[in-house]
Parts: C-alpha cells; sequence; structure tokens
C-alpha cells in the first residue's frame, strides 16, 4: 500500500510541481515574453488548469474503454511535448499554448489516477487512501515554489522545464514497470455516443455525485484565486518576494497536516461530518478576518494574513479528498467517465471563480478572503441540499 500511495501521489503531482514551481517566476517568464501587464502572467497558471480541465474530459473515458495504463502513457507523451514547446517558447502566446498541453497531459495521470484508486478501493477507506495520497502530494506544493526560485538563482528559468521534464521521464518509468492494470476486462466500455450519454444522464441523476461536484469546483475556486495571485500578494502588499516560497510552502504544509489528519478520523466521524464541520469554520474564519480587513481599509498585517491562511487552508485539507470520495462513491462502475465529470466539471468551475478573484486583485486581499467566507457558505447550502432526503 505505501508504494501505491507513494506512486499515486507522485502521479497526481505533476500537476501540482507545473503549477507551483512556476510561482515564483511567472513575473518574469511574463515580461521576458511580452505578457500585456501583471495580471495577465497569471494566465502561465491558468492555461494549464485549462488543459487539465479538457483533459480530465478526455481521459476519463479513454481510460474505461483502453484502461488505466495506456491512457497514463499517453498522457505522459503530450505533457512531454508540451514542456518542451514551452522550453523553445519566444513569446507568450507560444508559452500559453506549451503550458495548455502540459495540462492536458498532466490531466491522464491526475484523473485516472482517481479513477485506478476507485478499482483498489471504496467508501471511507478511498478516502482514506486518498488522504494518505494528499499527505504525500502536499511535500511538492511546500518545496516546488523553493526549488523553482533556486533555479533561478543559477539559471535561466528555462532549466525549470528541464527539471519537469526530468520528473516526466522518472514518473513513466516507474508507472510502467511497477503498476498493474486495474480496469477488470468485464468493465470496459466502449465510447459509443449511446453509452456516453447513458452515462452521463446517470451522473446527472445521482444527486450525491452531481452536487458534490458543483461545491468542491465553488470552494476549490476560492482557493486558486489565492493561488494565481499569491506571488502578487506576498511581493505587492508585504514586499517579501525572496522569502515567497517559504511562505507559501508553510501554508501547503498546513493543508497536508489537515489530510493526514482527516486519514484517522474519516473511518471514525465520516466524510460528510468532517466536510461540513472543515467548511463552516472556514467560513467562520474567514468572515471574521474579512471584517478586521474591511476596518483597515482592506489590510491585514503579514501576521494576521497567515494566521487567517493557515487555518483556512487547514480546514480546506479535510475538503481535497472527501468531496471526491463523497462524489465518486456511487460511480464506481463508470468510474473513468465519473473522475473525469468530476473532474473536469469542478475544474471549470474553479478556473471561472478564480479568474473572477484574480481580475479583482488589486494590491488588496478583500477578494481573497472575502471570496473564501462567500463561496464556502455557498458550499455548505449546496452540501446541505445534496444531502437532503
Amino acid at each position: 500500500m505505501v508504494e501505491f500511495c507513494a506512486l499515486m501521489a507522485f502521479l497526481i503531482s505533476m500537476v501540482a510541481l507545473s503549477i507551483d514551481i512556476m510561482l515564483p517566476v511567472i513575473d518574469v517568464v511574463g515580461e521576458e515574453l511580452g505578457a500585456p501587464d501583471a495580471n495577465s502572467a497569471q494566465l502561465i497558471v491558468i492555461y494549464l488548469f485549462i488543459g487539465l480541465g479538457f483533459g480530465q474530459l478526455i481521459y476519463g473515458p479513454v481510460s474505461d474503454t483502453v484502461g488505466r495504463k495506456p491512457a497514463i502513457l499517453s498522457g505522459f507523451v503530450i505533457f512531454i511535448i508540451g514542456t518542451l514547446i514551452s522550453i523553445f517558447a519566444k513569446d507568450f502566446d507560444t508559452m500559453l499554448a506549451g503550458r495548455f498541453l502540459q495540462g492536458l497531459g498532466a490531466a491522464a495521470p491526475r484523473i485516472v489516477a482517481m479513477a485506478l484508486i476507485r478499482d483498489v478501493y471504496s467508501g471511507r477507506a478511498m478516502a482514506q487512501v486518498t488522504s494518505v495520497i494528499m499527505g504525500f502530494f502536499i511535500i511538492v506544493p511546500a518545496i516546488a515554489p523553493a526549488l523553482g526560485q533556486g533555479i533561478l538563482m543559477f539559471a535561466e528559468w528555462r532549466m525549470i522545464f528541464y527539471v519537469l521534464l526530468g520528473q516526466a521521464f522518472l514518473c513513466l518509468l516507474w508507472f510502467y514497470t511497477r503498476q498493474i492494470e486495474t480496469l477488470r476486462p468485464e468493465f470496459r466500455r466502449s465510447l459509443s455516443p449511446i453509452k456516453m450519454g447513458a452515462a452521463l444522464w446517470e451522473i446527472f441523476n445521482t444527486r450525491i455525485s452531481f452536487w458534490y461536484t458543483i461545491a468542491a469546483g465553488i470552494i476549490f475556486g476560492a482557493f486558486i484565486g489565492y493561488l494565481i495571485t499569491s506571488p502578487q500578494i506576498f511581493e505587492d502588499i508585504y514586499g517579501i518576494k525572496e522569502k515567497f516560497p517559504f511562505y507559501f510552502g508553510g501554508l501547503a504544509i498546513a493543508i497536508g497536516c489537515a489530510s493526514i489528519f482527516n486519514a484517522r478520523l474519516v473511518m471514525r466521524l465520516g466524510m460528510r461530518r468532517l466536510c461540513l464541520t472543515a467548511l463552516s469554520l472556514q467560513v467562520t474564519l474567514s468572515l471574521v478576518f474579512f471584517a478586521l480587513a474591511l476596518l483597515n481599509n482592506g489590510e491585514l498585517s503579514l501576521f494576521l494574513f497567515m494566521v487567517w491562511a493557515a487555518g483556512a487552508f487547514f480546514m480546506l485539507g479535510f475538503l481535497f479528498g472527501n468531496f471526491n470520495a463523497i462524489a465518486m462513491e456511487p460511480l464506481g462502475h463508470i468510474a473513468g467517465i465519473g473522475s473525469a465529470f468530476v473532474g473536469g466539471v469542478s475544474t471549470f468551475i474553479s478556473l471561472t471563480i478564480a479568474r473572477a478573484i484574480g481580475a479583482a486583485y488589486h494590491e488588496n486581499i478583500t477578494p481573497i478572503i472575502g471570496g473564501f467566507a462567500l463561496l464556502g457558505i455557498i458550499s455548505i447550502l449546496i452540501m446541505k441540499w445534496a444531502d437532503r432526503e
């Protein structure tokens, strides 16, 4: 189980590493390649998420047809092509094209890994395994920004993409040699429009799966909004660009700690109870600090901002694995299409929200904290609706 969890964490972490290692340098890349303004540099992250969203919709059904291993291996190939395009990009549009392909390719290990986990585990056991994987996975965002900034100290930013290229080849080799196919032949489905439509119709009519997917997209939109604005927050508001990786990594550790606690608590307390409690505490915390910011002309000291962020992100650690597990629980017989729907739809919802938060950022933290509060309330209401008899 340990190697399985570690391998799944490495597969899923391709997305996280591709995002977080770039955060300290997106302003440098944007300026060198001709991005229109500082907020436009956020597109270096957003385009990867767009590719990820489309890829999840594609690879889930494909993995239900050809199997988990071929789907993931093809994703590695696309990711490597996107990385090579990014390495040799001469303008901003080419960089965005490369990032889109990186996201498209990384979607295969990201989303098919969830279907692969669902092939092996279900229910609270799946939530427990997912939380353990998140505990491994969180090491990546804890160290990736520091790695990116460290590379920039000794080489140009293109070297970061060589690191991503090396990680892709290592993961490809590990997965190919050590992971068996988990999709049994009797569960393979053809890609006929009728069967696809029937599976999607089933998902739309599965109340828990549909509404928990929406709730996940909404609350994670707040987090991605923070993610794409975090370099600007720490540089523009607090003037600590050089220390950004350490603050960012510390907050990532808060999510990882919560994921580890979740793995211990979920078997005893249940997924829904943990999600509702975490969201309620996050909303309360965000409302308090949002009020403090408003009373201080939209500003908080670095200490207070870190207190809020650590608390809010700790609560997020109880949501990542549980929301996915709850949404996927009724979809075991269509895990590929189910994971595609859950991952793809929640990603596009998150992107729409995150882009709005990013556009609202003007050297002021109220859009971030207020977004967490408002979106947390909406997610709670959706949970209540989904669980209603």
